[in-house]
């Protein structure tokens, strides 16, 4: 079914309602950054219409025109209701956090304030006591605070919100159908002071636009200054195709002398990357930056050391290790370890005699493998995550 409606009171959006036959999108291993093993998308397309977003790509298969062309999986809940049903499942869930939302949709769309998808579900997590990752560009998450703290007193609740700056003028260009960073910013203040972890997604900066030392440093301020938990970054891929054209369309307009060095750093890369080197150039702006603001460059550990099996927190804390290293030029063993880890039937609590077996882990692995399984944590771990 095919309807007319206005997004944002900007643009006139379409809506499909379609029926879906699975919602839950599963991982084979536990996701580091969002410490989740499966989300959900209940809409595909985005009517937030972020300039950058690589939702846009070919590769997601989202139908008609993306960010005016919306697709509702009308029974959502119902299918969602069958796939959290433990009588259902011949093995149990995964202990993760859930990600309500996804790579396609905004689960706080302003399609949301109609059908209610995404408070419904929540409901559903809290009836089946699951945990769960919020994130979004979306003031409207407010609205269901009543849920998140009760799922935060249950299991957990995180909120994060994703920028690519704090610079409102900026957000207008490249983020036209989203509440600026100074509503987000005051949105992730409101659910601090009550009480639920929050976090940044510094994802993506801008190459030469939002990427510069001082606007990076203006958005890890503004997060110390709420108090926020953690700030994650990332730099921005361009896929060729529909991606990248639409994005020069816009830079074109608005910033036509960046076209060349954009065209220096994306050299058609599968995967939309810009260059090693570019990476590397920022990723060493923020780990200074961030280092000097003692702010977490991933979730800590104390907000899922309860919920994760032991073998996935063990996983998590060493890529959260190698990721540590590797952007500070370093070498690192843990990416290696957390793989082996990874393919593991049996608990590691029964293997502290052999752990040095494991492909990958040695001595000093292995010492941060028993502590993690002795305290839930890492010494060398916490003083990594802030910059130490």
């Amino acid at each position: 079914m095919l309807k007319k409606g206005i997004s944002n009171g900007v643009k006139e959006m379409t809506i499909k309602e379609i029926e879906a036959k699975s919602i839950l999108r599963k991982r084979k291993r536990v996701d580091s950054w969002f410490i989740s093993h499966c989300g959900m998308n209940l809409y595909r397309g985005c009517t937030h219409n972020c300039v950058y977003c690589d939702g846009r790509s070919e590769g997601y298969y989202v139908e008609g025109e993306f960010g005016k062309d919306i697709t509702v999986k009308v029974n959502a809940i119902e299918v969602l209701s069958r796939e959290l049903d433990p009588k259902r499942k011949r093995t149990p869930f995964k202990r993760s956090l859930i990600m309500v939302g996804g790579g396609v949709g905004d689960s706080y769309g302003p399609i949301e304030k109609k059908y209610q998808l995404t408070r419904k579900a929540l409901h559903l997590v809290y009836e089946h006591k699951l945990p769960v990752h919020m994130l979004t560009k979306s003031t409207l998450i407010e609205r269901d605070i009543d849920i998140l703290k009760k799922i935060d007193e249950q299991s957990r609740t995180i909120v994060s919100f994703s920028f690519s700056s704090v610079d409102d003028k900026i957000s207008a260009i490249f983020e036209p159908g989203v509440p600026s960073p100074h509503e987000r910013l005051k949105t992730l203040a409101f659910f601090k002071n009550e009480g639920i972890a929050c976090g940044m997604f510094l994802v993506p900066v801008i190459p030469f636009i939002t990427d510069t030392p001082e606007l990076i440093e203006e958005s890890i301020r503004k997060a110390v200054e709420i108090g926020l938990d953690f700030v994650i970054f990332g730099g921005m891929t361009l896929k060729e195709g529909r991606q990248k054209d639409y994005f020069f369309n816009v830079l074109k307009k608005h910033y036509p002398h960046l076209i060349t060095g954009y065209e220096n750093i994306y050299k058609g890369s599968k995967w939309g990357d810009a260059t090693t080197e570019y990476y590397s150039s920022i990723n060493q702006i923020f780990n200074r930056i961030a280092k000097e603001y003692r702010i977490p460059k991933r979730i800590p550990a104390s907000l899922y050391n309860d919920i994760l099996s032991e073998n996935d927190l063990v996983i998590v804390i060493l890529e959260h290790l190698d990721y540590f290293l590797k952007t500070e030029g370093k070498p690192s063993p843990y990416g290696y370890a957390a793989y082996s880890i990874s393919q593991l039937k049996e608990p590691l609590s029964g293997m502290k005699g052999s752990l040095q077996k494991l492909k990958g882990v040695g001595s000093v692995t292995e010492r941060i493998i028993l502590e993690i399984l002795k305290t839930g944590g890492s010494s060398y771990y916490g003083k990594l995550l802030k910059g130490g």
